[in-house]
């Protein structure tokens, strides 16, 4: 996967239990955008491994605000760390590009589990869902909040412009990563990111993530 610019470096901490916590000296809405096609390889490289049962490790993220203080946010699930682990497979998370990939990709899905809007433009099917481009255009260029998640209403506003109806038979954008391969559903593939803001302080303070 090539990038347009020499990315940002991110540094990882591994704590107790193997756990990792990347420190971001930036906030997650100054992360880039990013292209459609690498977003669309992100879902597909996701559903591989939620498919083969890859969990990953726990994995939570520290960003540094302007003002000093810190956001933390956390993987909620075993899911999620499957599908952020797929994507340091293509993209490295220790980059602002692809630690941008990682966080749309999640914020995508947790946007789709709550906005009954966007319910033409997903067919379910037994090992994902079919998502519509346009959604996958959307995601990659959204900026995403301070709590890493799409705004809805941003979000729709950016997606009405190149909105289909539905998508046809025919017409594939990505399949989209199935729930754990040992539940089998499809509803709630993610459950939201544990977010906390905290005083600026020492990151070698940093707790581990949980899961």
């Amino acid at each position: 996967m090539e990038h347009a610019e020499q990315p940002h470096t991110v540094r990882v901490d591994i704590v107790a239990g193997g756990a990792l916590t990347y420190l971001v000296d930036a906030p997650p809405e100054a992360l880039p955008p990013v292209r459609g096609r690498d977003l669309e390889r992100a879902w597909y490289a996701a559903r591989e491994a939620a498919m083969a049962a890859s969990w990953g490790a726990v994995r939570g993220f520290r960003f540094r605000r302007p003002d000093g203080s810190f956001t933390e946010l956390a993987l909620a699930d075993r899911d999620a760390c499957c599908w952020a682990a797929a994507v340091d497979q293509i993209a490295g998370l220790t980059n602002y590009y692809g630690l941008s990939l990682c966080l749309r990709l999640l914020a995508l899905v947790d946007l789709l589990t709550r906005a009954r809007w966007a319910v033409p433009l997903c067919r379910l099917e037994r090992d994902g869902a079919d998502l519509h481009p346009s959604l996958l255009r959307a995601a990659a260029a959204t900026p995403l909040t301070p709590e890493a998640r799409f705004d809805e209403d941003g979000f729709r506003a950016r997606l009405i412009p190149s909105l289909a109806p539905s998508p046809s038979p025919g017409v594939t954008g990505a399949s989209a990563p199935p729930v754990a391969a040992s539940t089998g559903a499809a509803s709630t593939p993610l459950r939201p990111l544990a977010l906390a803001s905290v005083p600026g302080e020492s990151p070698a303070q940093t707790s581990g993530p949980t899961a």
